[in-house]
């Protein structure tokens, strides 16, 4: 399924000696019992499907390109190892140019139960930067140039994002060290509160906070993009209005569709839209389900689209998945707590052991296409979806000089 990817061969650590440098688990890259699903399309939707894959930058806003243990049973023992396991040749086989890579975030748990430690977060980026830099495909980002460079050699440019800030406690300078260690991406607040914000699992949002107005504006300094998607609705909308700069919601949907704390209200949506900011969809299991499809699949989240489409413009939409390689509703149900799993999901949808048509990064970066040629998209609002409206925005929050 790939497209021209020049994928080396190498595994995850290979430069080290299993179980003797390292603990190696068991890892899941496909579902037991399935393979990589494709969307039909007639020969002639086939084959502008490819040319566009082949052509066009393909970019996903959210994403966590790794593998899990086969045994879920393991998982804490593997995250406490600290080497969480990119799986570099079923990210070859998908025609995505750009991802942003969050990484494990607030299942690092390597000397906490809770996650979201300073040293964890380093250790987790530390180390899968230094694997990156053993192998040849995936190319660690350094300017939006690398976008097309990625994308004409043949690899993947990697982009490390944090998803909440409650690592950085009430240190401001962390932003400027976090950008140093090559982070370009970090969310305001994940679920829970922290010093900056409200996050979504709250039943009362604070509203952004005197430190989180000053963790704003230095963001803007250092040129580090800014997400809330997991940030409460009123403190997004106080991020919007503080920001200098454009922000993201990198991995969301409508409450209209579907009554969920991870989804958010039109008004929040069009919001950041009206600021010059880009929301993208998300499709991790138990999300962006509708009334019309309340299976989760690509249908449902699609649905979103088409609304988010009425109610921001296709100027201002992209996709965020936030998949991964592996059994994604069984780690949901390891980390409940973490992942505000009673925050995710609706008591009306049914309930799905993975998401049809976007299980994994591989399926779903060539469907995503598919089914914008399906649903009638031109070949320009297919661009700006894939790829240009998220440049346009990196071009007005990114530092100058690594723009070009």
């Amino acid at each position: 399924m790939g497209v021209n990817k020049k994928y080396d061969g190498y595994r995850a650590y290979d430069y080290l000696e299993k179980n003797v440098d390292y603990q190696a688990w068991e890892m899941r890259e496909y579902l037991d019992g399935r393979e990589d699903y494709l969307l039909e399309l007639s020969a002639e939707d086939d084959e502008r499907a490819r040319a566009i894959a082949r052509d066009q930058i393909v970019i996903s806003l959210h994403e966590h390109p790794t593998c899990l243990p086969k045994d879920l049973l393991q998982i804490v023992d593997y995250t406490r190892e600290g080497r969480d396991v990119c799986a570099y040749e079923r990210l070859s086989q998908s025609c995505y140019d750009v991802v942003f890579d969050n990484m494990l975030d607030g299942t690092t748990l390597i000397r906490s139960k809770n996650g979201w430690k300073w040293e964890d977060i380093l250790y987790d980026i530390g180390m899968r930067l230094c694997d990156l830099e053993h192998q040849s495909m995936l190319m660690r980002c350094r300017s939006i140039a690398d976008f097309e460079l990625a994308r004409a050699s043949g690899r993947i440019c990697l982009i490390p994002a944090v998803e909440g800030a409650a690592l950085i406690e009430n240190e401001l300078d962390r932003i400027d060290v976090l950008f140093g260690f090559g982070v370009r991406m970090m969310g305001i607040a994940y679920s829970e509160s922290n010093g900056l914000a409200s996050g979504i699992k709250e039943e009362r949002d604070g509203g952004l906070t005197a430190f989180g107005r000053e963790a704003v504006r230095r963001m803007n300094q250092v040129g580090m993009a800014i997400d809330c998607s997991h940030t409460a609705y009123q403190s997004t909308l106080d991020v919007i209005a503080e920001s200098e700069k454009p922000i993201f919601l990198t991995h969301v949907g409508s409450r209209s569709l579907s009554e969920s704390k991870r989804m958010f209200p039109d008004e929040v949506l069009k919001a950041c839209a009206d600021r010059g900011g880009v929301i993208g969809v998300e499709a991790a299991p138990h999300t962006t389900i509708s009334a019309q499809h309340p299976r989760h699949s690509i249908e449902s989240v699609f649905d979103h689209f088409d609304h988010l489409v009425s109610v921001c413009g296709i100027d201002h939409l992209a996709f965020g998945p936030d998949t991964l390689y592996g059994d994604h509703v069984g780690l949901h149900d390891v980390f409940a707590k973490h992942f505000s799993k009673s925050d995710t999901q609706t008591s009306e949808h049914e309930t799905v052991p993975y998401v049809e048509g976007m299980e994994n990064p591989t399926e779903t970066s060539h469907n995503l296409i598919r089914m914008l040629i399906r649903r009638g998209y031109s070949d320009d609002d297919i661009e700006k979806v894939l790829s240009g409206n998220i440049i346009r925005v990196l071009s007005e929050v990114w530092p100058q000089s690594i723009v070009s």
